[in-house]
């Protein structure tokens, strides 16, 4: 089951995909999957009835728009690792995103106007289903409720102005996530998933996922061992290797460009680069 979170006429609603085709769900079926996963009422919307409408129609946000924790993931590909310099590590290497720094499937991201160092990054999301503290590796699949695209877009200079790399990824609509929240019974194992990245229809990332360091059962064993994880919170797995920041010369994403991040059984996410103004609001569409 692919499940999406968008406004129609201006009011959040639930959509479905089904045989390609938007089903655009009741609001009485409930409007946030945050909610429904907290309330174990998830697996209502697979045979709930809607109105087929066009993609156009709507708006995508982000599958959970307001989830409680955006847990993100650095140096967790060996590729990126190599092209980085940077020794394996013992324990993941972790940061957090604000929800206003991500847009959904279709919006514009922004190119900051306080650098010209933006770069692309995408990523395979996992999104909680359930409550899960000192969870066991062992039993770690059992806590997700399914996956997304992300485009962990960072700014490099940003990033690299102290130890802490907050800065450089929490750009005001930097990055995005989507369009669909899939369900484990869509992707058996997500180590078998394929990521793609695009800029401009040129590949510039792609790598299997059982490339990870720490694949997502080690991820979610760790994170709980020091804080809860809830229905909706979100973690970014990391991204392969092929970002702009290495190559020669560097590759920095511009006004005009279009990113494309997909991953086979999961979705493909698609957003143009905009820039901003000087008060961080968009400047063009």
């Amino acid at each position: 089951m692919r499940l999406a979170t968008c406004l129609y006429d201006g009011q959040q609603r639930l959509a479905r995909e089904h045989g390609g085709d938007l089903v655009l769900l009741p609001p009485e079926m409930g409007t946030s999957l945050r909610t429904l996963l907290a309330e174990g009422r998830i697996d209502t919307l697979r045979d709930a009835k809607g109105t087929v409408v066009a993609a156009d129609q709507v708006r995508f946000l982000p599958p959970i728009p307001d989830a409680d924790k955006i847990l993100c993931v650095g140096f967790n590909y060996r590729g990126h690792l190599t092209e980085t310099g940077t020794p394996i590590p013992e324990h993941p290497s972790l940061f957090v995103r604000f929800a206003s720094s991500q847009v959904g499937h279709g919006e514009p991201v922004l190119a900051p106007s306080d650098s010209e160092q933006f770069d692309y990054e995408g990523e395979l999301a996992v999104i909680i289903g359930r409550r899960a503290w000192r969870v066991l590796e062992a039993d770690a699949m059992s806590y997700v409720a399914g996956y997304s695209c992300f485009a962990e877009n960072s700014v490099r200079d940003f990033q690299n102005h102290a130890r802490q790399a907050t800065a450089g990824k929490n750009f005001l609509r930097s990055g995005a996530v989507g369009p669909w929240l899939t369900t484990t019974d869509e992707v058996s194992d997500p180590s078998e998933l394929t990521l793609v990245t695009r800029v401009n229809g040129e590949v510039v990332q792609d790598e299997s996922v059982s490339q990870l360091i720490f694949g997502v059962p080690a991820l979610i064993a760790y994170i709980t061992r020091f804080t809860e994880l809830l229905p909706g919170d979100v973690i970014s797995t990391g991204t392969p290797d092929g970002v702009g920041l290495f190559r020669d010369p560097p590759k920095w994403l511009r006004v005009g460009d279009v990113v494309e991040v997909e991953i086979e059984g999961v979705g493909l996410l698609r957003n143009a680069v905009v820039g901003e103004d000087s008060t961080g609001a968009e400047a063009a569409r």
